[in-house]
């Protein structure tokens, strides 16, 4: 008899951490396991994307809570929703990922007497601060509770688990490194085509939500300081922003009020940006925290160059030979000198690249990884 697992994440809208839910739901050995998804909304492209086999529970199906709303009530209702799924669907496992889901399963999954697995995806010493700007004491306490509770607690990175150990005043060692896996046959299927038309531009690709901590600012700002040292034998930068998000709107208006050389084009969010990250010339991650990034080991994946800031656990993408150009997070003198060198010199991109393929290939196999998974949900 399989064991039902439900996985959780708060949309399909595809972010890293919903691409790797989605990576789960179709390894998942079904001669093991039956799986489950829960959302917040049912919202996202990546909707579309679940495995037919998969039932999809969504809190957003429900009617809200009428009346005076306070500090916490929308949380208490998600939980008492979730409390009764967990029950109704005889749920064996829980997998949760992201602490807006360790939130509500935490409670929920104590008092049902379920096991839990939970995925911590970002430094949160910095990530919770950042995201939550309110009450961020009660919920640090919350979450730390919620984490002792699981059966096992699972980070994407050394630095993440650090970071974790530290924060939530867990013990020493508990937290478990699972890195981000890629699924690189189905990444090669969507790479199909060239979006830039092969014009003699240099394509650089930024993809991500536009808030303050993914470092868009730093890189616009990248991007006018390397003009000044941009050789007139150097082919014109196009930087390609995929994403949307709060800040869209002041970055656009900041790069198109003056005059540049560079060209930088918004794209918004795209469905599948696959085809510009295998056809540029490099991805530039500028962020100024990260947990394991899923663009970047795409990219990687890939071998397209990367451009990346030595922000959390993307520096473990490197090992023993060079993988990625490197630039200071918050330090936008330094991406622009990471640009000026990946023009002046692509041939040592292109072998940072091939590196950065071997890396993944050896410790980013999706079906190794949910082995791995397999076998704390067992």
């Amino acid at each position: 008899m399989t064991r039902r697992v439900l996985l959780m994440i708060s949309s399909m809208r595809g972010g890293g951490s919903e691409q790797q839910i989605l990576l789960l739901l179709r390894h998942l050995d079904r001669k093991e396991f039956t799986p489950e998804l829960y959302v917040t909304e049912r919202e996202g492209d990546l909707l579309s994307a679940v495995p037919d086999d998969v039932q999809i529970h969504s809190y957003g199906d429900t009617i809200k809570p009428g009346g005076i709303n306070y500090p916490g009530r929308i949380l208490k209702h998600q939980i008492r929703y979730f409390s009764d799924l967990v029950r109704a669907r005889q749920i064996d496992v829980i997998y949760d990922r992201t602490f807006h889901m360790t939130m509500v399963a935490g409670p929920s999954a104590q008092a049902a007497g379920i096991p839990r697995v939970s995925t911590i995806v970002s430094p949160p010493n910095l990530a919770l601060p950042a995201v939550e700007k309110r009450f961020v004491w009660l919920k640090r306490r919350r979450l730390a509770k919620a984490y002792r509770q699981s059966r096992t607690v699972v980070a994407v990175s050394q630095e993440v688990a650090v970071s974790a150990e530290s924060y939530y005043e867990l013990p020493a060692g508990s937290v478990q490194v699972i890195r981000n896996p890629v699924d690189l046959r189905k990444l090669q299927e969507h790479a199909n085509g060239d979006p830039f038309n092969q014009d003699d531009k240099l394509n650089i690709v930024c993809v991500g939500r536009m808030t303050e901590e993914k470092g868009h600012e730093d890189l616009i700002a990248a991007m006018a300081l390397s003009e000044a040292s941009w050789g007139e034998d150097l082919p014109q930068l196009r930087l390609t922003l995929i994403g949307d998000g709060p800040l869209r709107g002041e970055l656009e208006r900041r790069w198109r009020g003056a005059a540049h050389r560079h060209e930088i084009q918004f794209l918004g969010s795209q469905r599948d940006p696959t085809p510009y990250i295998a056809a540029a010339d490099a991805l530039v991650l500028p962020s100024h925290f990260e947990g394991m990034p899923n663009v970047v080991l795409e990219a990687m994946a890939l071998e397209t160059p990367v451009i990346a800031t030595r922000s959390g656990g993307t520096v473990e993408l490197e090992r023993d030979v060079p993988t990625i150009l490197w630039a200071e997070p918050k330090h936008p003198p330094s991406l622009a000198a990471a640009l000026v060198a990946l023009a002046k010199d692509p041939r040592s991109a292109r072998s940072r690249a091939v590196a950065a393929k071997s890396l993944v290939d050896q410790y980013h196999d999706v079906v190794k990884t949910t082995r791995q998974i397999e076998g704390l949900l067992a």
